[in-house]
């Protein structure tokens, strides 16, 4: 079997009987199509450990960052897999192949509320100096106040609420049903009386009660507000509030997860808010917050019990 003919039957079988979504059969079919360049003549079988690791040495020298090499290997480890189960080749060159490809941990960046409360401050006060609460840019100042308290009150990734549906918002109740990664479902809800109140004027300006199908947040043209628009609204912002960080909405969904530890917020709650398939994704969160370390030292730390003081 040819090594193409084998990717098409690969990609109908992530298509449609593990329903991917578009953006990540996107990706797929990329890194495949990368690795088909070096293949092309091959035959299915042919491919050998040797030929996977030699991969892996030019994605090294083409610089690729250790995360995005390890995802593109465990695409071709998915459809390696796949033939074989499929029975379409007898030996699977991943079998015994090790490969040691260690990230280096980088913390995430987030927003204190401090600043939360400045980007929040400044835009609550433009829409209230606002006159014509008729006028388009009332409209899309309110979007744009919707947009970033979602972010900060749900943790929710800029592609999950890009995507977000009216169907999905239960504005009575604060209940947002969330798509994640891997086609995911999960529910979270608002509870501040502010936030829903806000969303209340937002579905009432944009005419969305009997919309149900539609997008929720819309551009000026009543179309989705996308992710890229949500990234340029907040560069926006940051340049207006004069802040010397670079703000972007993944910035509140690190928030969103380090503020809650720091109530005390148990790390496998945290990680059901999030959509984490892992609690080892969610636990970067408790490297990076160190006030609630602060806290439990403090508190906890047998020291505090000594005392040579005379």
């Amino acid at each position: 079997m040819q090594l193409t003919y084998a990717i098409k039957n690969f990609q109908f079988y992530c298509k449609y009987e593990r329903n991917l979504n578009p953006k990540t059969l996107r990706a797929y079919e990329i890194d495949i199509n990368q690795f088909l360049e070096d293949f092309i003549s091959y035959k299915i079988k042919e491919i050998s450990k040797s030929n996977l690791k030699e991969y892996v040495e030019k994605l090294h020298g083409n610089n690729y960052k250790i995360k995005t090499i390890k995802r593109k290997i465990a695409v071709l480890k998915a459809f390696f897999n796949y033939l074989e189960f499929d029975e379409l080749i007898e030996s699977n060159p991943f079998r015994k192949l090790r490969l040691s490809l260690k990230e280096p941990i980088i913390l995430p960046k987030t927003l204190d509320l401090k600043e939360i409360k400045s980007i929040l401050k400044y835009l609550y006060a433009l829409k209230k100096q606002h006159l014509k609460k008729e006028s388009v840019d009332y409209k899309l100042l309110v979007r744009d106040i919707v947009t970033i308290e979602m972010l900060f009150s749900t943790g929710v990734r800029v592609s999950e609420l890009s995507n977000l549906k009216i169907k999905d918002i239960n504005i009575r109740t604060g209940n947002i049903k969330i798509f994640g990664k891997g086609s995911k479902e999960r529910i979270i809800q608002i509870c501040d009386f502010e936030v829903l109140t806000l969303l209340k004027e937002y579905t009432k300006i944009f005419d969305l009660e009997n919309k149900v199908d539609e997008f929720f947040l819309l551009n000026r043209l009543n179309k989705n507000f996308s992710e890229q628009s949500i990234r340029l609204m907040l560069k926006k912002y940051q340049k207006n509030i004069n802040s010397s960080k670079n703000i972007t909405p993944h910035m509140f969904r690190h928030s969103f997860a380090t503020l809650l530890l720091e109530e005390g917020v148990d790390v496998r709650y945290i990680q059901s808010m999030l959509g984490h398939a892992s609690i080892s994704t969610t636990e970067i969160y408790t490297r990076v917050n160190r006030k609630f370390q602060r806290k439990i030292l403090n508190s906890k730390h047998p020291r505090r019990n000594l005392n040579f003081t005379i």
